[in-house]
């Protein structure tokens, strides 16, 4: 099945972009974008234009905001043009085919997409702070994705036999595996990790310690949080996987021996993860495998927008 965090890396970026062009074209209104040094046009009544409005400065340099839109448009105009035309293609056939999406879809398509965070609040204000996304914009990203898809699929069938075999022939993606909550206070020398695990036997608070001493700065701030980690996965460091296996919880091990720290771990909290094969995963793999014998999806949009007769008038933006 594909990578959920992967497959909407794209959507995200493009989203967040065309969220900043819309934004400085809806307050820019009608005004005519400035050559640099430029003024905007009067109306012709012999007012006195409106001065360029300054959004930045550098060396005595001002940008406007018009200079800003124009390179915006310049650069994602036309992915921000497309991506209206797609939308309105998808949803006038839905509209057509009688097809929507409902509240609990969406919801567990967006459950999928926060597979590899800590938890629900952690995904979203990652998409807010990193991206300048709202829950509201992932929402209704995820609601053109799967109107699409519905549209791709549905006289796509998919026999019991070809899931159950699908199931058969990758167990890996279904069989329970464990996770480990870890913390850590990482310090450049031994001694001062040994200092460290005293006053922790001694009844020292590890996120206190962590937020003081620790000089792994983006870790300190969270009391030495890491989060959730897996098992097996491949891109959290061995040495702490290796000792979270033989760890209990509330146990503190170390100092282990970096190539020029050493670090204490705390195993705060363990669980076992099952992914047993229940009638809503049977659903998602009946879906993927449709996806997979089902017309690309770039094409079927392509074939949506020459059904309505799409035309982009300005060639610029094409």
């Amino acid at each position: 099945m594909r990578s959920v965090k992967v497959l909407w890396s794209a959507v995200v970026v493009l989203s967040a972009l065309v969220l900043v062009l819309v934004v400085l074209l809806v307050r820019s209104g009608e005004r005519t974008p400035d050559a640099p040094g430029g003024t905007t046009p009067g109306d012709g009544d012999g007012a006195n234009p409106e001065p360029p409005k300054p959004v930045a400065v550098i060396g005595g340099r001002t940008i406007t905001e018009e200079q800003l839109q124009a390179r915006l448009l310049d650069k994602y105009g036309a992915e921000l043009l497309n991506q209206m035309l797609d939308r309105e293609a998808v949803r006038l056939e839905a509209e057509e085919l009688g097809m929507t999406v409902s509240r609990e879809e969406i919801d567990a398509e967006l459950k999928r997409m926060q597979q590899g965070y800590e938890s629900e609040e952690q995904f979203y204000e990652s998409m807010e702070e990193q991206l300048g996304l709202s829950k509201s914009e992932l929402r209704e990203d995820v609601y053109y994705k799967l109107l699409l898809e519905h549209i791709a699929i549905r006289t796509v069938q998919v026999p019991e036999s070809d899931v159950d075999e699908y199931i058969k022939s990758h167990p890996e993606e279904f069989k329970s595996y464990v996770q480990y909550h870890l913390q850590k206070i990482e310090v450049q020398t031994k001694e001062e990790a040994n200092r460290l695990l005293a006053d922790l036997r001694n009844g020292a608070d590890f996120e206190s310690l962590a937020r003081k001493q620790s000089i792994d700065e983006t870790t300190a701030e969270k009391g030495g949080d890491l989060g959730w980690v897996e098992e097996n996965d491949p891109l959290v460091p061995a040495y702490l996987l290796e000792a979270a296996r033989t760890m209990d919880i509330d146990e503190v091990r170390g100092p282990l021996s970096l190539k020029t720290s050493y670090v204490l771990i705390r195993l705060k909290e363990k669980k076992e993860v099952s992914r047993g094969v229940d009638e809503e995963t049977r659903a998602y793999v009946r879906k993927e495998l449709a996806l997979q014998r089902a017309v690309p999806m770039q094409q079927l949009v392509k074939s949506l927008r020459e059904k309505r007769h799409a035309e982009i008038l300005v060639p610029e933006l094409r």
